[in-house]
């Protein structure tokens, strides 16, 4: 794996998009005062080093009908069957995160469901399947906020990927 200098046009580039990730090139170019190729090459670069890592429209679920947001700490029965059933919750559509975890919980996922009652029927139709333990749900009553991680870097040197 090599290293890679990052530099404080990569850095001016990442809040830019970070903020605004339909900005077009040519703009993010006069701010930056280079050419529309040297930001569609940095770009192209940060995407390979795989600090960027796609753009995305987000769907507020609230008005696609999923009004329950809730998250789970899920305990294995066995702890050999991880990836069984990470291979299993990636199945389930309104499972939108998965993380290993430390602390009490084996697994811990966000999920959406329509409302509390299909929130039941997700427990018992598609998580209990699964050969859990147990779960533990935390239903969020509103999304306070959500945030990109800061991009703010001194010249950093970055892993690459391959």
């Amino acid at each position: 794996m090599g290293y890679h200098q990052l530099d404080e046009l990569d850095e001016k580039i990442l809040k830019m998009v970070i903020s605004n990730a339909r900005i077009p090139f040519l703009e993010v170019a006069r701010v930056c005062n280079v050419s529309g190729a040297a930001i569609h090459q940095r770009i192209q670069k940060l995407t390979n080093l795989g600090i960027l890592k796609g753009s995305e429209f987000i769907v507020d679920n609230n008005k696609v009908g999923y009004e329950t947001s809730a998250y789970m700490g899920l305990f294995l029965k066995n702890p050999e069957q991880f990836s069984d059933v990470v291979s299993a919750l990636e199945k389930i559509p309104e499972v939108v995160e998965c993380h290993y975890t430390t602390g009490q919980y084996d697994l811990f996922i966000k999920l959406f469901a329509k409302n509390n009652e299909h929130l039941l029927e997700i427990i018992h139709s598609k998580l209990q399947r699964l050969g859990l333990a147990r779960t533990e749900t935390l239903i969020s009553f509103k999304e306070a906020f959500r945030r990109q991680i800061p991009v703010d870097f001194d010249f950093c040197e970055v892993q690459s990927q391959a």
